[in-house]
């Protein structure tokens, strides 16, 4: 099998992921999944698809990830990883669908307004 491979995007993290049959090493931007996110609950929200099929121990996941935090890398690589499985099985798409791991997540930081401090909070208003 060649290397499948997927986009996850989440706030302003892209995650491309590669999964290839092997034995369930994950490796993102050339670091293993622990070094690279040491948070315990992070490897979780990453491994999520594949604990939910059952298939953490078959295939190796390579990600390329940039942009936003750690939280928002980690769920865009889930993301990824969901999809890539769906390419290699179609049959799974309603059991990760349940779980909510083929929704992008479309909430992103609002903008910010001209003359304005933040997106919505406003300077002191002084009537005289």
């Amino acid at each position: 099998m060649t290397a499948i491979n997927a986009l996850g995007r989440r706030k302003a993290a892209v995650a491309r992921v590669f999964v290839s049959e092997g034995t369930g090493k994950i490796v993102i931007n050339k670091r293993e999944l622990e070094t690279y996110f040491p948070s315990s609950i992070l490897q979780y929200v990453v491994k999520q698809p594949l604990n939910k099929l059952g298939v953490a121990e078959k295939y190796d996941i390579n990600i390329n990830l940039n942009g936003g935090g750690y939280k928002g890398q980690a769920e865009a690589a889930r993301l990824g990883i969901a999809r890539a499985l769906v390419k290699i099985n179609a049959e799974d798409k309603p059991a990760l669908r349940a779980e909510g791991f083929m929704t992008r997540d479309p909430r992103v930081v609002e903008r910010k307004k001209p003359g304005q401090p933040k997106a919505r909070k406003r300077f002191q208003f002084s009537k005289r």
